[in-house]
């Protein structure tokens, strides 16, 4: 597996697939990587894959391992173009990547390479297919709303049901096993463009989830299956009743008893789809907000400390250094930074975050550390040029004194010149930076529902020359060099 120590020094871009022209992994996201390559982007870093629940969100999702099919269209084999100039086409050929679901998996080296994922997979996907047809049979209620049988998953019901529905869940389990194989043609595709893949992965998962419906002995639950405890953050600068996300907490004794294989296997999983995986909320591994599930905010809560020590250790000991980045925004404490320490895991930085009068403020350049992503904004920030228009005009004129700038427009490349010459290993940036848009291209506004994770843009927003630009600035910067040696173990 590749280290953010093994990659070097490396700029990246953030987009989510649901960005992407088309809104899917399809011929747009072979010309993506057609591009960060033209313009010497190494890493490609995106939001969770997962089946969104409610709305768009991909923080909320029916299971800690499956990927959301709709990010699929049909599969398609990219086949070189005879040039890739600025805004250039990759041509594809429709060859199916599979057959389908219910056909020709018993025959040929395509059905070895089925029962292969699904031996690896049967211990998820199994229970994520009959969480996904029971989901569709009782209308999309939750699964503690569900007749007593299935609520509490009585073997004969479940046994029924497989009879039933053979062909539903054969459907799902397919899917699944075709989007994974659609995955590892793009991954492939990736690799040979010189680009590694970075992804996130939440630390806590829904309650109405496949995870917790099979496996309520892994959670803070109560005898009716209701979670006892949920998550959240407590009361801060930002908010006066804190953060109540409602996950329910994890059984550590139990995940501990189990020498954490859950997460071992939901680990793996990711880094078969990815080179490096962002994991949110890492200071969850050190302490955890607890806030009774009776509570309607999160102020009456409070901290419980978690063997993320032994968990990282157990990883570890079984996986090698793992290629995980630690998400470590907020208020962190030093048995935080130690944990990530430790383990030599790299921490972020956001450069919207480094305009306050702390000299000790972690975001600011002169802070940040070799072992750090360092983001202009992320996916939950305004972008810059939004960001920079809504502050009033004393902060805006502080800004620009602290960047050493005369005028507004010299905001982005500033900013981007800023991250770029810092020692942090990987510099990333929001694509709606690069394009320089406004707040009308946020992809997520923190604390609501409506509107986010909608923003997609056009071909035709690229501009000419972009890349070339692109590619002597981070080139300036040292940036855009490929490793001397290939990597052989991705």
């Amino acid at each position: 597996m590749t280290t953010l120590q093994g990659i070097g020094r490396a700029a990246g871009v953030l987009l989510h697939p649901t960005s992407l022209p088309s809104g899917k992994l399809d011929a747009d996201a072979f010309r993506w990587l057609d591009w960060l390559a033209e313009a010497g982007f190494r890493v490609w870093q995106m939001l969770p894959l997962g089946v969104p629940l409610v709305g768009l969100s991909p923080y909320q999702c029916a299971s800690a391992f499956a990927v959301n099919p709709g990010l699929f269209a049909e599969p398609l084999t990219p086949s070189p173009s005879p040039s890739r100039g600025e805004g250039s086409k990759t041509s594809f050929s429709l060859d199916s990547l599979s057959p389908s679901p219910l056909e020709g998996e018993g025959l040929g080296v395509r059905g070895k390479n089925f029962d292969l994922w699904y031996d690896n997979q049967k211990h998820w996907v199994e229970d994520y297919a009959l969480f996904m047809v029971l989901k569709q049979q009782f209308h999309g209620q939750e699964w503690h709303e569900w007749p007593a049988a299935f609520r509490s998953r009585d073997p004969e019901a479940l046994f029924r049901l497989r009879g039933e529905q053979a062909e539903a869940l054969a459907i799902i389990i397919h899917e699944q096993y075709t989007c994974w194989q659609q995955w590892q043609t793009l991954r492939g595709y990736a690799q040979a463009r010189g680009v590694y893949l970075f992804g996130d992965m939440p630390i806590f998962v829904a309650y109405d989830s496949a995870d917790v419906w099979a496996n309520p002995q892994r959670f803070l639950l109560d005898a009716t299956g209701a979670p006892t405890f949920v998550t959240g953050v407590p009361p801060d600068y930002f908010s006066e009743t804190g953060q109540r996300w409602g996950n329910p907490h994890y059984n550590w004794a139990t995940m501990q008893a189990e020498n954490f294989l859950w997460w071992k296997q939901r680990l793996q999983y990711h880094f078969e789809f990815f080179d490096l995986v962002r994991l949110d909320h890492f200071r969850g591994l050190a302490a955890s907000w607890m806030i009774p599930s009776t509570e309607q905010t999160a102020i009456n809560g409070f901290w419980q400390d978690v063997p993320g020590d032994a968990m990282l250790a157990s990883i570890q000991a079984d996986m090698g250094k793992i290629p995980l980045v630690a998400e470590d925004l907020g208020i962190i404490t030093p048995d935080v930074t130690a944990l990530r320490n430790k383990y030599g895991l790299p921490g972020m930085s956001v450069l919207q975050f480094a305009f306050d009068h702390f000299e000790d403020n972690p975001h600011k350049p002169q802070n940040v550390r070799e072992n750090t992503v360092y983001y202009t904004g992320t996916h939950d920030n305004d972008t810059l040029l939004g960001w920079f228009l809504n502050l009033d005009e004393g902060m805006q004129q502080h800004v620009m004194r602290i960047l050493g700038i005369t005028e507004p427009e010299q905001l982005t490349d500033t900013m981007l010149a800023t991250i770029l010459a810092s020692p942090a290993l990987l510099a990333v940036i929001p694509w709606q930076d690069l394009l320089r848009l406004g707040t009308e291209a946020r992809m997520n506004i923190p604390g609501t529902v409506e509107g986010n994770w909608q923003w997609r843009f056009a071909w035709n927003d690229v501009p000419a020359g972009l890349a070339s630009q692109l590619h002597n600035k981070l080139q300036g910067h040292q940036r855009n060099e490929r490793a001397s040696e290939p990597d052989t173990t991705r």
